[in-house]
Parts: C-alpha cells; sequence; structure tokens
C-alpha cells in the first residue's frame, strides 16, 4: 500500500496503525512523504520492518523518479520488494540507506534554493536573472550529466581548487534566509497568494505549468529515444 495523505507524522501513524491486519499477513506499508521520519513512522506502527518510504516525486504523473527510504528498521525483503515494485509500474527507483531529512533530492533541491534567494537578498541578481541563469546553463544538462559525474568531467583537483574560495562565500545559513521570513510574514507566499519573488497577478502560472509538464514529457521521450540506441553495458 502507497499513501499519499496529509504531511504529518501523527496522520500517517495513525493510518499504519489501522492497518495492522494488513502488515500481519505480510503487506508492506509505503508513504510517499517527501521528508518525514520513515524510521519514526515504523517505530510508531510497531511493524517497522514493513514500513519503507516511496517519495514520488511531482507532477507524479509524469516524473519518473521514485526515491525508496530505508528507516532504521527497515527489512531488506522490504526493500528489494519496493525496488521490483517501483521497476514494474515502470519507475525510476533510487535507493536512500539512511534516513536523512529530505532524502536525497530535496536535500540537493534546497541546498540551490537557498543560494538562489541568498543572491536575490544579497542584492547579487535579481530573481528573474537568478531563474535565466539556473535554466540556460547546469538545467539544460541535468537531464544527461548528474552532479557528480560532472564534477568527474570538470576535474576533481578543479573542483578542490574553487570549493578552497567559493564555498566560505556561499549560505550557509541553519534556517529560513531573512527574504524568505520578511515574504512569508507580509503574506507574499508565492502563486497562491498573487505575490513572492514575483507577481503573480501578471503571470500566467496555468501556462507555467502547462509548459513545464511538455517540457518534461518532451525530455522523458527523448530519453527513452537515447536509451534504445546506446549498446548495452557490459560489466568490467
Amino acid at each position: 500500500m502507497v499513501e499519499g495523505i496529509a504531511e504529518d507524522i501523527a496522520v500517517k501513524v495513525n493510518l499504519w496503525r489501522s492497518l495492522a491486519g494488513v502488515a500481519s499477513r505480510g503487506g508492506i506499508l509505503c508513504s510517499s512523504t517527501s521528508g518525514l521520519s520513515i524510521s519514526e513512522m515504523g517505530r510508531q506502527s510497531g511493524f517497522p520492518a514493513q514500513v519503507i518510504g516511496t517519495h514520488f516525486w511531482n507532477p507524479p504523473h509524469l516524473m519518473p523518479l521514485v526515491e525508496v527510504v530505508a528507516g532504521s528498521g527497515t527489512a531488506e525483503e522490504t526493500m528489494q520488494a519496493t525496488l521490483r515494485f517501483c521497476r514494474g509500474i515502470g519507475k525510476q527507483p533510487a535507493r536512500v540507506n539512511i534516513d536523512a531529512p529530505g532524502f536525497i533530492g530535496n536535500r540537493m533541491l534546497h541546498a540551490l534554493w537557498r543560494e538562489a534567494i541568498d543572491i536575490v537578498e544579497r542584492g547579487i541578481a535579481s530573481a528573474e536573472d537568478v531563474d535565466t541563469v539556473a535554466k540556460m546553463t547546469f538545467g539544460l544538462r541535468l537531464p544527461v550529466v548528474g552532479p557528480l559525474e560532472n564534477m568527474d568531467l570538470v576535474g576533481l583537483d578543479l573542483v578542490h581548487t574553487i570549493h578552497r574560495y567559493l564555498l566560505a562565500d556561499l549560505a550557509a545559513n541553519r534556517g529560513p534566509g531573512r527574504l524568505l521570513d520578511e515574504l512569508v510574514q507580509k503574506g507574499q507566499l508565492g502563486m497562491k497568494s498573487g505575490c513572492g519573488f514575483y507577481d503573480w497577478h501578471k503571470r500566467e502560472p496555468g501556462a507555467l505549468i502547462e509548459a513545464r509538464d511538455r517540457q518534461i514529457a518532451r525530455e522523458l521521450k527523448r530519453l527513452l529515444q537515447v536509451g534504445k540506441q546506446e549498446p548495452p553495458r557490459t560489466k568490467a
């Protein structure tokens, strides 16, 4: 069973407890949470070996990736069965061995968001130019070259040299930045309130979401075609 209910650990645990009969028959209980603790859900439910995370990325009907997250008590048998299930429904699973907050994707994404907010807050660039740089540079290559692959291509010695002077100047706040705090306090919550980093009264969010979904579909089609053309990989 895969749940997609409210992002509230108490609500999710109550659901699992109500399914004790399913668990007693060997059922696997998957949470689609994007960051809540799988370990805690398993512990509170009373059957940690059968509780596992399956974070379907949004929009889930298009995005192929599912982060499969092991809690501290999740059985390896549960992990293997869930990986098979994800592949069986046409998804690409990524195994997360440690139940760290944000798993894999959201840890990287929020680090990017933190830096993007800081750039705007410090006046280095506007929100529009930050988004333009992201879309017109690394955003173009990420579907083919991941961050660690890219570092290997660049050369780790060069990466090491850059890190020696750049990392000290990057955002390192341990909580929401000042600009984000101010926007939230003003009720400027983004698209849903009409204003955030952008004035959404002057933009068409539906058109942007539609364009996003078309781009995802096009990129998936291209990746599938490339995959069919590539020769099978052999083990060394």
